[in-house]
């Protein structure tokens, strides 16, 4: 199976130089460059990538606004935003992970672990580990406005699934959750992929920064559980 991949990036060496890896790679064919948001907008559109690498700091249009300008405009299945970062801390990552890209690359990734993110992706997965994950959320949800996301946006969840979110927001793994809770690992996934739907979300890091914006889970506080 082949994996369609968009790289964008407004330094034409970089750019060039990561298409030409996934050129290279088995399994890989590279759909289109783009050197700017506006244009990976329109490339998206065009060409239904699998996989989009997505830079952050882009002149015009940035890599954020691109990401949540292509998810609202497709339907299923939409395409996997992985963001490019210099730092591995950025503070635009984490506004990246609430547009909707489902995890982050540094720059200097190397070859054969950015074929690896990029495949795994492409199932599904996430980028890094949930605890990962959980530490950059919590580097940076304290940087944003208290109250964006209104507790009572989780009334649509049962108890169970609140649990669930509430556990997968601590950085814990599915088959973690399921020995917490006392579940199997297949009802983990159907509780997680149940409240997803119910909270249209289009990725777990995301479902961490609803998380803590609706302040189910504090940053620095581990969940019940954890």
């Amino acid at each position: 199976m082949t994996t369609r991949v968009l790289v964008v990036d407004d330094q034409v060496l970089i750019r060039a130089g990561v298409a030409a890896l996934l050129r290279a790679a088995p399994g890989m064919e590279v759909v289109g460059e783009a050197s700017d948001g506006d244009e990976a907008v329109r490339l998206a559109a065009l060409h239904r990538p699998d996989v989009i690498l997505m830079d952050i700091r882009m002149p015009g249009t940035s890599g954020i606004v691109a990401t949540e300008r292509i998810l609202e405009a497709v339907t299923e299945p939409r395409p996997h935003i992985l963001v490019l970062t210099t730092f591995d801390l950025d503070e635009y990552v984490y506004a990246a992970l609430r547009a909707g890209a489902c995890g982050f690359l540094l720059k200097d990734t190397g070859p054969q672990r950015l074929l690896a993110a990029i495949a795994a992706v492409a199932e599904g997965d996430t980028l890094f580990s949930p605890s990962v994950t959980r530490r950059l959320i919590e580097a940076y949800a304290t940087r944003s406005d208290p109250g964006t996301c209104p507790p009572e946006t989780l009334d649509v969840l049962t108890s169970r699934e609140v649990d669930v979110l509430r556990l997968v927001a601590g950085g814990l793994s599915n088959p973690e959750i399921a020995e917490a809770l006392v579940i199997s690992e297949s009802t983990v996934k159907t509780h997680l992929n149940r409240t997803m739907a119910k909270l249209d979300l289009g990725s777990r890091a995301q479902a961490v920064v609803l998380a803590y914006e609706s302040g189910l889970v504090v940053p620095g506080k581990p969940p019940p559980g954890s």
